[in-house]
């Protein structure tokens, strides 16, 4: 196995929840339970049970099964979905200005919006068709000082299906331009304890199509609600 398949490997190795992971990572790469099923010779019943964490954990063999199974079907299309993962699949800084943190599932962008108490400013019926797999706590001040453009990708961890969380902002409008100009876009924004949104950051979330929150937790309040998804 290469790195990232290693890495996909020891998650669902390791997880309290190996069936919820294999889920996650299965619909990470867009690949249904019929597909897969097909491919590892089974029954869907049997996916479905392994996901819902019916049947027993997993052992080495189903799970490195299950992973070379994604990059296979993933390859068959043309790998788009490797590529991506093997570009923000970067190490972290020592001393990091933003945060990573994936969920063991999938949760809608309005169950997101519920659990941070945020209010929503823009594109509102855009988070109910909406699943992310994480979230990113970025320093606002710091990212737009100090991250090089080769860099930005650092910030979506395995995947641009996330949440990105400014702190240290003033009127959302900093975050939302560097968010505009770059070449991918996280699904959801979420910016900090701001009273009045800047006018040109709601338009750049309607031009991107992007659901833009706001929230008066504080990042440690955050970090406590979403850790555990």
């Amino acid at each position: 196995m290469d790195t990232l398949q290693e890495r996909i490997a020891g998650e669902v190795a390791l997880s309290e929840s190996p069936g919820s992971t294999m889920k996650k990572w299965r619909e990470l790469f867009g690949i249904s339970q019929v597909e897969l099923a097909r491919y590892l010779k089974i029954s869907t019943s049997t996916i479905s049970d392994y996901e819902g964490n019916r049947r027993a954990s997993p052992g080495v063999g189903i799970i490195k099964r299950f992973v070379n199974a994604l990059f296979y079907i993933d390859g068959q299309r043309g790998g788009e979905v490797i590529r991506n993962l093997e570009k923000y699949n970067q190490p972290v800084d020592k001393d990091p200005f933003y945060r990573i943190h994936d969920f063991a599932a999938p949760i809608t962008g309005t169950d997101f919006a519920r659990i941070i108490d945020a209010k929503i400013i823009s594109n509102p019926n855009q988070l109910d068709t909406i699943k992310i797999f994480g979230y990113t706590l970025i320093d606002s001040i710091r990212v737009i000082l100090e991250i090089s453009p080769s860099e930005y990708p650092k910030l979506f961890g395995t995947t641009n299906e996330r949440a990105f969380v400014f702190d240290q902002v003033s009127t959302g409008r900093s975050p939302m331009v560097v968010i505009r100009v770059a070449p991918i876009k996280p699904r959801i924004v979420v910016i900090q304890n701001v009273d009045n949104m800047d006018k040109l950051a709601i338009k750049i979330a309607q031009i991107e199509h992007i659901p833009l929150l706001s929230t008066k937790l504080t990042t440690e309040e955050i970090k406590a609600r979403l850790d555990n998804m």
